[in-house]
């Protein structure tokens, strides 16, 4: 070894015993009390200071400082209470900015259980950071407090460092007992050393190393500090609920995370014995996440704010939770820490990202994680789970994060060892989901790409029953506390509304292929949107999504394949005889069929309780959050009618507000406008100018074959792109963002996120309708953004809409996008000369002139 590799301890008969201390070498001290280590650092420093060597000194605790800063000690100041991710990151930068050969002093790391409350995330973070330091040819300093962390956090610790080294003050004297000295080895070198001056004196004699070792406190397998002190809040149980409202408080920053509009109306409904529960139920440390933290609020509130009076109307709820410190755990022990800091700069953003999913697609958990696991999966048995996203970030207020992160049901059939597989599997996925594009694009768009986006996960058992081969609940969707989607105006916006569907509530939340989910107003779940009478049927749910015990997955299936077999309710409540249809059906010959049924959902609107149970507790949760929810939900029945409703979520509802009233000019000509009509339009009462409008023909779209239908989509994104900072009004047929191009235009929300408003138009010969899916994921993110809505009902009452007047305009499109003259027959771009929107949510009107 080159003599310039050999780096002094400050302590020159310590020196000898360990062969001097190497670049590279990570050394962590297990001490008493910091001044003991204080005492080991001043060594260390004096002598870097003798020999010209940089020293750097990482302050983060709250105990004394270690050092001073001074021409030769470098000191940094970081703020560990901002969370893991931000502090091992920083450091991270500030390694990668010092660069090699360059000596640390860190402050003690037992310091950051005061911040992270997890042991687990203490090894973590030493795991994540020493590989890094070794590359660079450091030596860095660390201590722990003796008796204070796990053998596990200590066992990880080991095996990381190059040095572990016992320092005990015994009878004023100082000890120092090596315990590992990587690649160096001697006769004696493991033995205590009493430290004189600068000589190390070698213990060797059985009687002096054993007066020495009894007094000496050594501590039982201690549990995770995360442990003790939800250990300890169990105690505060037998006291007053005023004695245990800081506990409470103290346990909640660990669990649902810092101070926040949701965190405050957790302090107001939550009790310790529901925290407490919550941590029973947490695989591994750290938060639960927004979901979860969603769900237990939205319950807890009906039942205080209900008296009690829909407890035994909703089911009851069995989850479980995967703790935040799990994810960062298993990108930790996984190797891939590295990989994820550069991802999260701005540079890496989205460069490094495609390797990380792949990465997170792949990896092992840790043995102990495993074990809860499989507990976790024998106490569900076989029963259906699903396995849902719960960021820290997400159904909050201003984020919702919807539809971003996946979830993944689990049907659980086969061998446990196939189940536990599809288990861990459906947890990479999920983490995996945390670099997809859209919610890359979601946390850029909305400058929280640098915030901490741990994902805790909430597990579930699925909500539903088995029929035949396959299990589902009756009816699922979503429910809104206040009806954005107005297009009558004796509509009652304050009533709610909800998104039904027949089976899972999968197709509630997403944009169907094919088929259309029924709108329901609360306060008269009998009326109609807007359609002819006679179109009824075509626009109602025809399939629905179930979980397949045969095929142990989530498959589609057509109800006329569903609905002969035993619901174990009366299938009246969902189906409707379809007169119209029947009557087509003998106008074409066929008297000797029975008559069709649709899904209209009728009698569960006239014959139970569901809706004005389900209008209440919308009313009562949004009276608790001082603000629309967003709920999902699902219910089941059984031959009397009865039912239980479970609440799956519950987040703040992304509207822009009702805006002031805005008055609507008078139209002294039909055509001196593009477009107007009653209701049918999302994002208040609004005066908006035009700068251009992106009009996509109906005919000419439906012409392209499926591939070109694509290509338009793609097309629109680069319009996108090129008219950032505009107010631009995009026009198209049916379904924006639709998953099947016959149906709509197939873009992704990113692709249309610079709009000003998107409108849908109907096209009866193309076949294109819009669909009043105010709910869906789609729709969130367009409420988020602040682009306004408007649905056009081309040739129903009260309907003006004149494409000419923008189609007589010279398209822009070739020489904006030259590369894309190809399209200019389908897409249309026009300068708007003047366009103005206008809208009152009031009075119901709209107009485009």
């Amino acid at each position: 070894m080159n003599i310039n590799d050999k780096v002094s301890t400050g302590l020159e008969g310590f020196d000898q015993v360990i062969d001097n201390l190497r670049l590279g070498d990570n050394v962590v001290w297990q001490a008493d009390s910091v001044s003991d280590y204080k005492k080991m650092v001043g060594y260390f420093a004096a002598r870097a200071g003798k020999e010209n060597m940089r020293l750097v000194y990482i302050r983060f605790g709250s105990h004394e400082q270690i050092l001073e800063e001074s021409p030769k000690v470098m000191v940094y100041r970081i703020d560990a209470n901002k969370g893991f991710e931000s502090f091992a990151t920083e450091i991270y930068n500030v390694i990668k900015k010092e660069g090699r050969r360059v000596l640390y002093v860190f402050d003690c790391l037992t310091d950051l259980l005061k911040y992270w409350h997890s042991d687990l995330m203490i090894g973590n973070f030493f795991k994540a950071t020493c590989p890094y330091l070794y590359e660079l040819d450091t030596v860095a300093y660390f201590a722990i407090i003796r008796n204070f962390h796990t053998y596990g956090t200590i066992a990880g610790i080991r095996e990381t460092t190059q040095l572990l080294l016992d320092i005990y003050q015994v009878n004023n004297k100082t000890y120092i007992h090596p315990l590992k000295v990587w690649q160096r080895y001697s006769p004696t070198m493991f033995f205590p050393h009493l430290i004189q001056g600068q000589e190390a004196v070698c213990i060797t004699a059985s009687s002096d190393a054993s007066e020495l070792f009894t007094n000496i406190r050594r501590s039982e397998n201690r549990l995770d500090y995360w442990n003790i002190i939800f250990n300890r809040a169990k105690k505060m149980l037998n006291f007053s609920l005023k004695r245990q409202e800081a506990t409470k408080k103290r346990l909640m920053y660990m669990l649902i995370g810092s101070d926040s509009r949701m965190f405050e109306l957790c302090v107001r409904y939550l009790t310790l014995k529901d925290i407490l529960l919550t941590a029973s139920r947490e695989v591994g440390t750290g938060f639960i996440g927004g979901k979860s933290v969603g769900m237990l609020l939205a319950r807890k509130i009906i039942e205080i704010e209900g008296e009690e009076r829909f407890t035994p109307l909703l089911e009851p709820h069995d989850s479980f939770y995967i703790g935040s410190d799990v994810f960062y755990t298993y990108i930790v022990q996984n190797g891939w820490w590295r990989l994820r800091a550069k991802q999260k700069t701005k540079e890496g953003y989205y460069k490094y990202a495609p390797e990380l999913k792949d990465k997170l697609l792949h990896g092992s958990f840790p043995k102990d994680i495993r074990e809860q696991f499989v507990q976790m999966l024998e106490y569900f048995g076989q029963s259906p789970i699903i396995i849902r996203s719960s960021s820290l970030l997400e159904d909050n207020f201003g984020n919702a994060f919807a539809g971003k992160y996946e979830s993944v049901f689990c049907v659980n059939q086969g061998t446990p060892e196939d189940r536990y597989e599809a288990f861990e599997q459906a947890i990479r996925t999920v983490y995996a989901s945390t670099m997809n594009e859209d919610a890359l694009n979601y946390r850029m768009n909305r400058g929280l790409f640098e915030l901490d986006e741990q994902m805790a996960i909430l597990v579930q058992r699925v909500s539903g029953d088995q029929y035949g081969e396959y299990f589902f609940p009756h009816i699922a969707g979503v429910g809104n506390s206040s009806n954005l989607y107005v297009w009558d105006e004796s509509i009652d916006m304050n009533s709610g509304m909800l998104r039904l569907v027949f089976g899972l509530g999968t197709r509630a939340v997403d944009r169907t292929d094919g088929d259309y989910v029924k709108v329901v107003c609360l306060d008269d779940p009998l009326r109609i949107p807007p359609m002819n009478y006679e179109d009824q049927n075509k626009f109602s749910q025809h399939r629905l999504d179930t979980l397949s015990f045969t095929d142990n997955a989530l498959v589609i299936r057509d109800l006329d394949e569903i609905l002969p077999l035993d619901l174990k309710t009366d299938k009246k409540l969902f189906m409707s005889p379809d007169y119209i249809t029947a009557a087509r059906m003998r106008e074409l010959g066929y008297t000797d069929r029975r008559i069709p049924d649709i899904l209209d959902f009728k009698k569960l609107f006239t014959d139970t309780e569901i809706m004005p149970v389900m209008r209440e507790m919308l009313a009562l949760l949004s009276k608790a959050y001082d603000y629309p929810v967003d709920i999902e939900f699902t219910a089941n029945l059984k031959k009397d009618n009865s039912f239980k409703i479970n609440i799956l979520q519950c987040r703040p509802l992304q509207t822009k507000g009702l805006g002031n009233t805005v008055k609507i000019p008078e139209l002294a000509n039909e055509k001196d406008c593009f477009f107007s009509g009653k209701g049918s339009f999302m994002g208040g009462s609004v005066r908006l100018s035009i700068d251009f409008v992106v009009f996509v023909q109906a005919n000419t779209y439906l012409e392209l074959n499926e591939q070109g239908k694509y290509a338009v989509a793609r097309q629109i994104g680069l319009i996108n792109k090129e008219i950032k900072g505009r107010n631009v009004m995009l026009v198209g047929p049916g379904r924006w963002g639709s998953t099947t191009p016959s149906l709509g235009i197939p873009v992704h929300y990113a692709e249309l996120c610079n709009m000003t408003v998107i409108c849908e138009y109907s096209s009866e010969k193309a076949g294109f309708m819009p669909e009043l899916s105010y709910g869906s994921h789609f729709f969130q993110d367009i409420v988020e953004a602040g682009i306004f809505y408007v649905a056009i009902f081309d040739g129903h009452k009260d309907v003006i809409f004149n494409p000419d007047r923008i189609l007589k305009e010279e398209n822009m499109l070739p020489s904006l996008l030259p590369q894309s003259n190809q399209f200019s027959d389908v897409i249309h771009i026009a300068k708007s000369n003047g366009m103005e929107i206008y809208s009152d949510i009031v009075t119901q009107k709209l107009l485009c002139r």
